[in-house]
C-alpha cells in the first residue's frame, strides 16, 4: 500500500445504572416515549443536575481495568451545541479534567506473536441525548418526533490514540473493550439498542510520512461488522479522493449499511466550536486515593488474567481458554462445573460444543441454561464410570436440556444404560455375522473396512447402548475366526 491508514476510536458506553446520570428517571430502555422524563432530563429552567455516585463507581472500574489514572479532581462542563434531541442547549461532559486518563489494552493480532498497545487518550462521563424518531408517529402526514427517554442517560465516553493501523485492529480493540465493560456488569453491550457504539476517526498518510492526514469521523456505529466495513471503505474513499487530485475535508460522516458506504453529514467541528465551559450547576467531584483503592480490591478477575489461570492451573489449551472467557457468565458456568468434579477439559467442550449450540437454538443465555454446572458434571461422570456411552449422553442431555432433569433420571427413564455385558454383545455380533456371511468373507479376504459395516450393524442393533469399545474387541477376535 502507499498509504497508510491512521485510526482512532471514540467509544460510548451506555452504563448499567437503574437511574440516569443527573437526575432519579429510570433508564430501562423500550419505555413508551417520554414517559422517563423530569424536569432535569428536560432541562426545564431552575432544574439543577444532582451526580448519580454509581456513574461515578463504574467510571472507577472502568478506569482500572484500562490501565488509566484515576484524576484526583475532575469537573464537568457544558458542551454547547444545538439538536432538537438536545432539550437543554448542552451536553454535560468533561473536558479539561475527565476522570480517567493516559490507559492502554493490548490486542491480539492475527499472524503475530506479540500483542500490540492501544493507548487510552481519556475517558469521561458525560449525559447521553434523546433520540429522534423518523416516519414512525401516528397521525396524518410524516414527520419526526423528539423521545427524551434516553436524554440525561449516563456513558462513559473511551477516547483511544490515533495508534489504529486497520479495520482488524479496530475491530479487536472494540471486541476487547466491550468484553470487560461487559465483564465488569457495568454495561449490558447491547449494540443494537445502542449501548456499544462507536465513532471512527479515519484518516490516510504515505506509508514512511509521520504526518498525519485530515480526518473523517463516522459517526455512531453500532456493530463490529459495520465498523470495520466502514473504516474500510472510508480509507478507499480517501485514497481514491487523494489519488484523483482531490482533497480530504474535516467532516462527520454517516454509515449506511445497506450500501456498504458513508456520505456527508457535516462540517466536523473542533473543540473550540462547543464553547466548553464548567458546568455552574456542579461542584468539581474529588476522588480519594481511599475510593480508588477500594474499587480495585473489588474488580473481578479480568477476563486476560482468568485465561491465564485456566492454562495454567487447569491445563486448557489458549483457544479454550479464551472461548471459556468470552463472557463472565460462560467462565463462571465452566468453573461451577470443574468444582463439581467435572474434568476440566471435557467440561469445556460440552460447554463450546452442546451447550453452545442448545442455546443458540432456544436463544436463551448461559445464565439461563437449564442444566446447571452440577448437572453437566454428574452427565460427564456417567460417561467415565461406562454407564453411558458419548454417543447416549448426547441423547440424555437433550432430555436434561428439554425438561431440567438429573443425567441418572433420563437415564433410567429412558433405559439408555450402557451394555457392557460381554455375552449380551457376543449374541448380537453372532447374528449379524450369520445374516452377513458374505461381509465376513470379504474381511477374512482382506477388506478390512468391512469392519466399520459390522460395527455400525452392533451398535444399530443394540439401539446404541453396545460398549463401543467391548463392541471392537468381541468383533475383531470373531471376524478373525
Amino acid at each position: 500500500m502507499r498509504y497508510q491508514p491512521v485510526i482512532g476510536l471514540e467509544v460510548h458506553v451506555q452504563l448499567l445504572t437503574d437511574t440516569k446520570i443527573f437526575c432519579g428517571c429510570s433508564t430501562t430502555f423500550g419505555a413508551e416515549p417520554n414517559s422517563h422524563t423530569c424536569p432535569v432530563c428536560l432541562g426545564m429552567p431552575g432544574a439543577l443536575p444532582v451526580l448519580n455516585k454509581k456513574v461515578v463507581e463504574f467510571a472507577i472500574k472502568a478506569g482500572l481495568s484500562t490501565n488509566c489514572s484515576i484524576t484526583p479532581r475532575s469537573i464537568f462542563a457544558r458542551k454547547n451545541y444545538f439538536y432538537p434531541d438536545l432539550p437543554k442547549g448542552y451536553q454535560i461532559s468533561q473536558f479539561e479534567d475527565p476522570i480517567c486518563q493516559w490507559g492502554w489494552l493490548d490486542i491480539k493480532i492475527e499472524g503475530q506473536d506479540e500483542p500490540k498497545r492501544i493507548h487510552i487518550t481519556r475517558i469521561h462521563m458525560e449525559e447521553d441525548a434523546g433520540k429522534l424518531v423518523h416516519g414512525e408517529l401516528s397521525g396524518p402526514g410524516d414527520g419526526s418526533g423528539v423521545d427524551l427517554n434516553r436524554a440525561c442517560t449516563p456513558l462513559l465516553e473511551v477516547v483511544s490514540e490515533p495508534d489504529i493501523r486497520s479495520s482488524d485492529e479496530a475491530v479487536s480493540y472494540l471486541k476487547q473493550l466491550h468484553q470487560i465493560v461487559t465483564w465488569l456488569g457495568i454495561c449490558d453491550g447491547n449494540m443494537e439498542e445502542g449501548s456499544f457504539r462507536c465513532d471512527a476517526n479515519v484518516s490516510v498518510m504515505p506509508v514512511g510520512s509521520d504526518t498525519f492526514g485530515t480526518r473523517a469521523e463516522i459517526k455512531n456505529v453500532n456493530s463490529f461488522k459495520f465498523v470495520k466495513q466502514a473504516i474500510d471503505y472510508e480509507i478507499q474513499r480517501q485514497i481514491d479522493l487523494i489519488e484523483d487530485g482531490g482533497t480530504i475535508v474535516q467532516e462527520t460522516r454517516l454509515f449506511d449499511p445497506n450500501s456498504g458506504t458513508t456520505r456527508s453529514m457535516r462540517s466536523k467541528e473542533e473543540a473550540h466550536d462547543y464553547r466548553y465551559f464548567p458546568d455552574p450547576d456542579l461542584v468539581p467531584l474529588v476522588i480519594s486515593e481511599e475510593w480508588v483503592e477500594s474499587t480495585r480490591k473489588g474488580l473481578p478477575e479480568l477476563p486476560e488474567q482468568r485465561q491465564q489461570r485456566f492454562m495454567t492451573d487447569l491445563g486448557l489449551p489458549l483457544y479454550d481458554a479464551e472461548v471459556l472467557t468470552a463472557s463472565r457468565a460462560q467462565a463462571d458456568y465452566f468453573e461451577a462445573g470443574v468444582a463439581a468434579g467435572g474434568n476440566a477439559k471435557a467440561v469445556g467442550n460440552w460447554i463450546m460444543g452442546e451447550i453452545t449450540r442448545s442455546l443458540n437454538d432456544s436463544g436463551a443465555s448461559i445464565e439461563a441454561c437449564p442444566v446447571t454446572p452440577a448437572q453437566l458434571a454428574e452427565l460427564l461422570k456417567l460417561i467415565d464410570n461406562g454407564t453411558i456411552s458419548g454417543k447416549i449422553a448426547k441423547t440424555v442431555f437433550e432430555g436434561m436440556f428439554r425438561t431440567g432433569k438429573d443425567a441418572a433420571a433420563i437415564v433410567e427413564e429412558q433405559g439408555l444404560v450402557q451394555v457392557s455385558d460381554s455375552s449380551a454383545i457376543e449374541g448380537i455380533i453372532d447374528e449379524i455375522m450369520a445374516a452377513n456371511a458374505g461381509q465376513v468373507e470379504e474381511y477374512r479376504g482382506g477388506k478390512e473396512k468391512v469392519f466399520g459395516f459390522f460395527v455400525g450393524q452392533v451398535m444399530r442393533a443394540s439401539k446404541g447402548k453396545a460398549n463401543p469399545s467391548v463392541v471392537n474387541e468381541l468383533l475383531l477376535n470373531k471376524l478373525k475366526g
